[in-house]
C-alpha cells in the first residue's frame, strides 16, 4: 500500500477525489423505493454570479447535510442550477453591448434576446464550476436552469391557472419604478434606507381670498401633479376649508380641499397635497374621492408634458430645485425643515424609487398567504433559528398583492396575447386572452393577428416554483413522486419573503403539499469590523484564493466553525489557519499511525491475530471507546437539530484533543514499553479502527482529506469511497461516564505536572519527582491502576502516591480535583536565578500593563480610536494581568 506522503497537499487532493466522485456517478440519486429519499434543491444563484464567502457557508452547509444522510443511507438528490436573473443580466450585456457601440432598443428585441443567450452560454453559470471547487456533491446530472424548457413550461402552466382562477389580474396601479432600469420592482425588491432629507413648507393660495392653506412636502417636483389638498375631518383647523378650493402654486390649476381619516393632523401643518399618479397612499385617496389621477414624469423620471413648458424634460431632481426656486420668488415657500425619511432604492441598481402610476400584472397574495401561514405556525414547515416564525407571521398577515410584470426584454414573456385585428374589432378585442399559446383565432372578431404582452415576469415568479419545476413539473413522473417535497432548505433569511414564502404558497396551491420540511436561515457573513461583506467596500475575499491558498477543506471547517446557527460570522482570511491546522493534525495523525502499523507488520508473522478495541480493559481503551461513541450520539442529534455548528466543534474537540493530543500518545507510550509484537499490533489495531470511523464522521464538512487518508487505510477496490461507507452508529452499553471521569481525573493531573514544567521552565528533557497526597480512595486507585502510563506520560524520574503525605521542601504544588500535587525542584533549578529572573519579568510585563491602562484613560485614544482597536488593547490589558498573576504564583511556590 502507497504511503501517506509527508505532508497534506489539497492541491494534489482535491481534484483528483472530485473527478472520482463524479466519474463514479457517487452525486447522483435516482429513485429507489428500497430507501428513503433526501432531496434538496439550491438556492438558485444568479447565471451573472460568482462565488462568494455567503455562498461558500451556504453550500458548504446543504453539503454537510447531503453526505451525511447519503451516509446514512439515503437516496439523496441535491439539484443544482442556476437563475436567469432579469435585470441583472439585462444590465450586463447591455453594458457589453455598449462597449461594441450597440444601443439594446437599436437591435430590437428578437436579436438581444439571442444575444442573452449567446452570453449565458459562454459566461453564464460560471459561479456553478466554481462550487465544485468547494467540493459540493450536487447532482450534476439534474441541473436546471429557470428559463429552460422545462421549468419555462412550468412558468406558463401556473401563470394561466392563477388567472383562470381570478388570482392573477392586470390593473393600472402605484408601483415602484426604477427610472433607471425602466421597470416596475415589487415591494421585496425596495431597499429602504434612512436619509437626510428636508420637509418644505408650501402656501396654496385660497380661491377667492388672501389666506393660504400651508403643506408640508419631501417631494415637491411632484405637487404639479396635485389634484387635491386633504385635511382630516377632526381637525378643527379647517373643518371650514373643506369643500373650498385652492390654487395650485406654479401650475395655476384650481383643486379641492377633501376630508379623508388617512391624513395625521399631527404631521407637518396637518394639511397634505394629494397626487394620486405618484404616491401609494395618495392614490388610495384618490380612489375614495374620485380624484384624477395626473402623471407628470415620463418612465426615466424626467418631466412630461403634462407640467408647464419651463419644467417640462427636466430630471425629476433638476425640476425640484427649479420648483423650490420659483416658490421661493412668488413668497409661497413659508419654511424648510430638516427632516429624516425613508427613501426606497433599487435593490439592483441603488437608484432611488419612483412611485408610478403604471398598467402592471398583480398576483392576489392574501388567498395564497392564509394556508401557507398555518403550515408554518403549526410546524409543517420548521425554521431554524425559530425566531424567524414570527417575522413570517407579521409580513404574511400584512401581505400585499404582488406586482410581477417587468418592463425587461430578458425573461418569461407575459402569456397574455391581444387581437390586432382589422376593423372588425369590438370593445372586448381590448383584453387580454392569456394562453400558454398564442391563440388560433380572436373569440370576439374572429381575427388571426395578435400582439403578445411585452412585459416579462419577476424573476421570482420562476424561483418560486423552483421545489418542484426542477422535477419536471406540471408532468407526473417518478422523480417527482419520490423527492417531493424535499427535505431541507438552506438560505439566506433576507429572502424570506422574495424566495421562501413564495415557494410555500406554490407548493401548497400547485402540489397541495408543502415544499420543505425545514429551513435552515445561515448567517451573515461580516468582516472583523463588522461590515457586511461587499464588492464596493472591497471586503469580500475571492472564496477561490482562499480555497488555493489554504484549502476546500480548511475553508469548509473554518466557516462552520465560525457560524453558530442565527448569529453573524466576523471573517478573515487568516482565522483559515484553523482549518488548515486542523486538515494538518488529522493528517499528522494518520501518517503516524500507518507508520507504525507497517513498522509492526515488518515484525510480525503474517497470520497473527489482532486483539479487538472491545476486549482490552485499559482505562485509555475503554475512555476512547466511551468518547467516541459519545460524540457520535451528540453529533448525530446536533445534526438532526440543524446544530451544524455545535457539530463541528465536538468533532474537532475529539479528534484533536481526545484522540491526537491524548490518545495517540497513550498508544504511543504503551508500544514503547512492550515488546509483545500481538500487543502493540492490538494497540495500533484500536486506534486506526476508532480513527477511520472519526474521519467518516468528519467526512461531510471535510471531504477530500478525508477521503485521501481513508483511502490509504486499506485496500480499496475500485469504485469504494468513503462518501459511500455508512455514517457510524453508537453503542450506548460503550458510555461509560466513571471510566471518562477517572480519565479526566489522570489527564488532569499529568496536565497539572506539564503546568508546572512550563513555568518553572524545567526543560522536557529533565525527568521530574513527583509526589502526590491523595484524599479521596478511588482517586488514588486511578493512579495506582495506571502508574507506568502516568510515569510515561508525565515524564516523571520518581512517582510517590499516598495518603497523608507531606508536601516536599522546595517544590511546585497544585491541586487537581481535591488531591495535591507536588513537584520537587530541587536540583533542578537555581532557585535565586529563578527567583530574579521571575521578578524582572513580571516588572517587565507591568510597564507593559501600566503603558496599556494609560492609553485607554486617555480620552483622546477612548473616544475617537475605532472599536475594534480599543478592544484590542482591552484583550492586551487582560492579558497582562492574567501572565502577572501566574508569574506572581510561580514566584510564590520558590518561597516554600
Amino acid at each position: 500500500m502507497q504511503e501517506l506522503p509527508k505532508t497534506y497537499t489539497p492541491q494534489e487532493v482535491e481534484d483528483k477525489w472530485y473527478q472520482y466522485w463524479e466519474l463514479n456517478g457517487f452525486f447522483h440519486g435516482t429513485p429507489d423505493n428500497s430507501k428513503k429519499p433526501y432531496s434538496v434543491v439550491i438556492p438558485p444563484p444568479n447565471i451573472t454570479g460568482i462565488l462568494t464567502m455567503g455562498h461558500v457557508l451556504n453550500n458548504t452547509l446543504q453539503d454537510v447535510f447531503v453526505r451525511w444522510r447519503r451516509m446514512q443511507g439515503y437516496e439523496a438528490c441535491w439539484v443544482p442550477g442556476t437563475d436567469h436573473a432579469g435585470i441583472a443580466t439585462q444590465h450586463v450585456v447591455e453594458k457589453a453591448l455598449l462597449k461594441e457601440g450597440i444601443q439594446r432598443r437599436g437591435m430590437g428585441r428578437e436579436q438581444f434576446v439571442r444575444r442573452v443567450w449567446q452570453w449565458k452560454e459562454l459566461y453564464g453559470g460560471a459561479i456553478i464550476k466554481q462550487l465544485r471547487k468547494l467540493g459540493t456533491s450536487c447532482d450534476w446530472e439534474r441541473q436546471r436552469f429557470t428559463m429552460d424548457d422545462g421549468l419555462s413550461n412550468a412558468v406558463q402552466e401556473v401563470f394561466v391557472r392563477l388567472y383562470d382562477k381570478g388570482l392573477i389580474y392586470k390593473g393600472k396601479y402605484i408601483v415602484n419604478w426604477c427610472p433607471k432600469d425602466h421597470t416596475a420592482l415589487s415591494d421585496d425588491e425596495v431597499n429602504f434606507s434612512e436619509s437626510n432629507g428636508h420637509l418644505w413648507y408650501i402656501k396654496y393660495p385660497l380661491e377667492g381670498s388672501a389666506e393660504f392653506v400651508t403643506v408640508a412636502t419631501t417631494r415637491p417636483e411632484t405637487m404639479l401633479g396635485d389634484t387635491a389638498v386633504a385635511v382630516n375631518p377632526k381637525d378643527e383647523r379647517y373643518r371650514h376649508l373643506i369643500g373650498k378650493k385652492v390654487l395650485l402654486p406654479l401650475a395655476h390649476r384650481l383643486i379641492p380641499i377633501i376630508a379623508d381619516d388617512f391624513v395625521d393632523a399631527s404631521f407637518g401643518t396637518g394639511a397634505v397635497k394629494v397626487t394620486p399618479a405618484h404616491d401609494p397612499n395618495d392614490y388610495q385617496i384618490g380612489e375614495r374621492h374620485g380624484l384624477d389621477k395626473l402623471i407628470v414624469m415620463d418612465t426615466s423620471g424626467m418631466m412630461n408634458d403634462q407640467v408647464p413648458n419651463k419644467y417640462r424634460a427636466l430630471d425629476r431632481y433638476e425640476c425640484r430645485k427649479e420648483v423650490l426656486r420659483d416658490l421661493d420668488k412668488e413668497h409661497l415657500l413659508a419654511k424648510t425643515e430638516n427632516h429624516i425619511h425613508s427613501v426606497g432604492h433599487c435593490y439592483r441598481c441603488d437608484t432611488v424609487i419612483e412611485p408610478y402610476l403604471s398598467d402592471q400584472w398583480f398576483v392576489k397574495m392574501k388567498p395564497l398567504a392564509e394556508r401557507a401561514l398555518r403550515v408554518v405556525l403549526d410546524g409543517q414547515v420548521k425554521f431554524y433559528p425559530d425566531r424567524w416564525t414570527k417575522v413570517y407571521e407579521h409580513w404574511m398577515t400584512n401581505i400585499r398583492d404582488w406586482c410581477i410584470s417587468r418592463q425587461l426584454w430578458w425573461g418569461h414573456r407575459v402569456p397574455a396575447w391581444y387581437c390586432v385585428g382589422d376593423d372588425h374589432c369590438t370593445p372586448e378585442c381590448k383584453h387580454p386572452i392569456v394562453s400558454g399559446t398564442k391563440p388560433e383565432r380572436c373569440p370576439h372578431c374572429g381575427s388571426a393577428n395578435f400582439r403578445q404582452d411585452d412585459d416579462v415576469l419577476d424573476t421570482w415568479f420562476s424561483s418560486w416554483l423552483w421545489p418542484f419545476s426542477v422535477f419536471d413539473w406540471p408532468r407526473e413522473n417518478a422523480d417527482l413522486k419520490y423527492f417531493y417535497p424535499t427535505d431541507t432548505l438552506v438560505t439566506a433569511p433576507d429572502i424570506i419573503f422574495f424566495w421562501v414564502a413564495r415557494m410555500i404558497m406554490a407548493g401548497l396551491e400547485f402540489r397541495n403539499e408543502i415544499p420543505f420540511k425545514h429551513v435552515y436561515f445561515t448567517s451573515i457573513i461580516r468582516d472583523m469590523e463588522g461590515r457586511k461583506m461587499s464588492k464596493s467596500l472591497g471586503n469580500s475575499p475571492d472564496p477561490l484564493d482562499v480555497i488555493s491558498t489554504y484549502g476546500a477543506d480548511a475553508l469548509r471547517l473554518t466557516v462552520l466553525y465560525l457560524a453558530p446557527i442565527g448569529q453573524d460570522v466576523l471573517y478573515s482570511n487568516e482565522k483559515c489557519e484553523m482549518g488548515r491546522n486542523f486538515a494538518n493534525k488529522i493528517w499528522n495523525a494518520g501518517r503516524f499511525l500507518l507508520m507504525n502499523r507497517d513498522a509492526i507488520d515488518a515484525e510480525a508473522p503474517a497470520d497473527i491475530s489482532i486483539v479487538s478495541a472491545q476486549d482490552s480493559t485499559d482505562l485509555p481503551d475503554a475512555w476512547i471507546l466511551s468518547r467516541f461513541n459519545s460524540v457520535v450520539k451528540d453529533a448525530t442529534e446536533y445534526l438532526e437539530n440543524f446544530r451544524v455548528n455545535e457539530a463541528v466543534k465536538l468533532l474537532y474537540d475529539f479528534m484533536w484533543h481526545d484522540f491526537c493530543d491524548w490518545y495517540v500518545e497513550f498508544a504511543k507510550n504503551r508500544i514503547a514499553q512492550t515488546s509483545d509484537t500481538r500487543m502493540k499490533r492490538s494497540i495500533i489495531n484500536r486506534a486506526i479502527r476508532i480513527y477511520e470511523e472519526t474521519l467518516k464522521l468528519l467526512h461531510p464538512f471535510m471531504p477530500f482529506v478525508t477521503e485521501e487518508i481513508w483511502q490509504h487505510l486499506n485496500e480499496r477496490k475500485p469504485g469504494e469511497s468513503i462518501m459511500k461507507a455508512p455514517w457510524p452508529g453508537f453503542d450506548a452499553s460503550q458510555i461509560k461516564p466513571a471510566i471518562e471521569q477517572d480519565m479526566e481525573f489522570l489527564q488532569s493531573a499529568i496536565s497539572a505536572i506539564r503546568t508546572i514544567r512550563s513555568e518553572m521552565n524545567l526543560p522536557p528533557s529533565k525527568a521530574l519527582d513527583v509526589v502526590i497526597n491523595c484524599h479521596d480512595d478511588a482517586k488514588q486507585q486511578v493512579l495506582d491502576s495506571n502508574r507506568p502510563t502516568f510515569e510515561r506520560m508525565a515524564k516523571l524520574n520518581s512517582l510517590t502516591i499516598g495518603m497523608n503525605l507531606a508536601k516536599p521542601g522546595f517544590s511546585a504544588s497544585s491541586v487537581v480535583q481535591g488531591q495535591e500535587v507536588f513537584v520537587r525542584l530541587i536540583g533542578l533549578i537555581d532557585l535565586d536565578v529563578e527567583r530574579s529572573r521571575l521578578e524582572k519579568e513580571i516588572s517587565r510585563i507591568e510597564g507593559q500593563l501600566k503603558g496599556v491602562q494609560a492609553k485607554l484613560e486617555n480620552p483622546n485614544f477612548s473616544g475617537k480610536a475605532p472599536a475594534e482597536v480599543i478592544q484590542k488593547e482591552k484583550d492586551k490589558q487582560e492579558n497582562f494581568r492574567q501572565t502577572i498573576e501566574k508569574l506572581k504564583a510561580s514566584l510564590g511556590q520558590l518561597s516554600h
